[in-house]
């Protein structure tokens, strides 16, 4: 962890308070002065202002429904970040464990933990994410088993040097639709990386478009029945599936 962030999960201070702090050489790591704010400390390491030793606050980890219209950033944009959804304090001192583009909804994972965000994020841990896609143009099922193919095998995406990973691509059936002329199909997509708009990229790869994109689940953690704008904290089990 940065040591600029440790103190600020230890102490009420703000990350620019606590930079200035680091300047002033009040901080102290195993007894040495330490002014860099991004050196890396650990939960051995003795970290003191003024001779008081210093304790990290726990993690804190949460689950939201992303609306439309908000973004995955610790800035508010043009569209406010979805940290303003959380009613809980320091909540812009926490990041986003896999984004979402502004007019895709669902299930965001928030948290303060950087190793448990890596383990969500990063390709070599292949952890599923599986998204509700709806398509402008119809699947028939003469196309459909050429299409799964095409997923499971890899599609080449403009201006990517490789495939993408194997996907599972699961048509909604027809009986399932709800009556919308926005789109002609509805589809699951499960993916196990996060390239720049990859679900609109993949299937703008095969000639369809993306009307309508919304993530449902991530690894074993579901988006249930939380109502959009809705968040609540992960519990222990949902935790331990990202744990170092």
């Amino acid at each position: 962890m940065r040591l600029d962030k440790f103190i600020c999960k230890s102490t009420e201070l703000t990350r620019t308070e606590a930079k200035k702090m680091l300047k002033s050489g009040e901080v102290r790591v195993n007894g040495d002065v330490a002014k860099n704010a991004a050196m890396q400390v650990h939960e051995n390491n003795i970290i003191t202002i003024d001779g008081q030793q210093l304790t990290a606050r726990g993690s804190r980890y949460f689950i939201l429904h992303k609306v439309v219209d908000s973004i995955c950033s610790n800035v508010d944009e043009v569209y406010p970040s979805v940290l303003n959804f959380l009613d809980v304090d320091k909540a812009f001192d926490l990041h986003i464990a896999g984004r979402l583009d502004a007019d895709t909804t669902g299930l965001v994972l928030i948290t303060d933990d950087g190793r448990w965000s890596h383990n969500v994020i990063s390709p070599k841990k292949e952890c599923p994410k599986t998204y509700r896609v709806w398509l402008r143009n119809e699947i028939t099922d003469e196309k459909l088993p050429e299409l799964i193919e095409q997923f499971t095998q890899g599609l080449q995406l403009q201006g990517e040097d490789g495939l993408t990973r194997p996907a599972s691509l699961v048509r909604v059936e027809e009986d399932d639709l709800i009556d919308d002329e926005s789109y002609r199909s509805e589809v699951l997509l499960t993916i196990t990386e996060g390239k720049y708009h990859q679900v609109k990229r993949m299937f703008a790869a095969v000639g369809n478009r993306v009307v309508g994109l919304h993530r449902e689940q991530i690894g074993n953690i579901v988006l249930g029945d939380l109502a959009p704008g809705e968040w609540r904290e992960l519990t222990m089990d949902e935790i331990a599936l990202f744990a170092s």
